[in-house]
């Protein structure tokens, strides 16, 4: 480890928007499928992450704000009053077990099929996705998305506004913009799915437009400190081509600045790449860095410990972990402790429903517990 337990920043208090956190460790945001078929969140989730509330701050799974924008089936949605019921069951049950939680806003964009969300994919052009979707029949051949007009782009941005005012309504903290991955706010920034000649299409200007005006627009909604924006420099998933990474994301970084939002959340961040240090550069407010860990590789025996604390070393203010808080409920205490974690079981169970692979992972109590093993003193 670069530090000891007392000298690592990640475990320091610090203070972001309108909020306290007492560490720097964030859970990212994970789709788990544990919705019901309308997206309404079970109460199985509540548990879930209420065993995860010791996190500086939980960014809950993705959530639609309108039904066109559903991707998967069992998504949670909040753009009805029977989601804000539901996520105000798990906002309740964090908050008493002392967490703060944000809703990550997630539009699929192409990213869909009319056999999960009975609709046809809007998308800023009619570029399908190059791979299989899953729907409730399994895995379906993609189908070419409509592009949206300008009305439709109107629209979209007020489902936003309007589902981050149900966030807040369901006792969030605050709302995260998903602009990466390859969903629809990334369709728009992304050359390759993005072939307009109007004002979102084009130069770099006119592409990081959308993603800009729904930023504002949550932000007029709900208050800019609590806000966040994800983004995903250079990120293929969903086979998304950028084709001008570098040129793109200044600009957008710049334009978001502007807002005066609570955090820029950066996927797979390389504390290595030029990049980085010049969206640092640019961005006044909280930095969120998810470092890389390898997608389907066993988690690394520190649960992610070093990779965090050289990104916060280049500049970051917060560490966004995936994988580890799935498989560790009690993360902060074995990274604060150097205990072992626990790896992922199987990646498959990631999104079959249910308590397998969700709420079932032990902590280092439970399993001092099951072994006779007498806990440390002063704890």
């Amino acid at each position: 480890m670069t530090n000891t337990a007392e000298q690592s920043t990640l475990f320091t208090p610090t203070r972001l928007g309108g909020l306290d956190l007492p560490n720097r460790l964030v859970m990212a945001p994970m789709t788990r499928n544990r919705a019901d078929a309308e997206g309404v969140p079970q109460p199985v989730m509540a548990t879930y992450y209420a065993q995860r509330a010791s996190a500086g701050l939980i960014v809950a799974e993705a959530s639609t704000p309108n039904a066109v924008g559903q991707t998967y089936p069992n998504i949670t949605a909040v753009h009805h009053a029977r989601h804000v019921v539901g996520w105000r069951r798990v906002t309740d049950a964090v908050r008493s077990a002392g967490g703060r939680m944000f809703l990550q806003l997630q539009h699929g964009g192409r990213v869909g099929h009319p056999d999960t969300s009975g609709h046809t994919p809007l998308a800023p052009s009619p570029v399908p996705l190059p791979e299989p979707v899953h729907t409730p029949g399994g895995p379906q051949p993609a189908v070419i998305p409509r592009a949206m007009t300008a009305e439709e782009i109107k629209g979209t941005v007020a489902d936003f506004a309007a589902a981050a005012r149900n966030a807040v309504d369901a006792g969030f903290a605050g709302v995260e913009v998903h602009a990466a991955n390859g969903y629809l706010l990334h369709q728009f920034l992304a050359q390759g799915t993005n072939r307009r000649t109007d004002a979102y299409g084009g130069s770099v200007a006119h592409r990081i437009r959308f993603v800009v005006e729904v930023a504002r627009a949550v932000a007029d909604a709900i208050g800019p400190d609590r806000v966040g924006v994800r983004i995903s420099p250079g990120v293929t998933v969903n086979g998304v081509e950028e084709g001008d990474t570098e040129d793109i994301y200044p600009a957008l970084v710049a334009a978001l600045a502007e807002a005066g939002l609570a955090y820029l959340h950066v996927v797979f961040a390389d504390p290595e790449q030029g990049l980085f240090h010049e969206i640092r550069r640019a961005w006044p407010a909280t930095l969120i860095a998810n470092p890389v860990l390898g997608w389907g590789q066993p988690l690394p025996a520190d649960g992610g410990r070093q990779a965090g604390e050289r990104l916060l070393a280049a500049g970051a203010d917060l560490i966004s972990l995936g994988r580890p808080f799935l498989a560790n409920p009690d993360l902060v205490e074995r990274l604060r402790t150097g205990a072992p974690v626990n790896q992922v079981r199987d990646q498959g169970l990631m999104y079959t429903g249910g308590e397998l692979g969700y709420t079932d992972y032990p902590t280092l109590a439970a399993v001092r517990q099951h072994s006779g093993t007498p806990e440390p003193a002063g704890r």
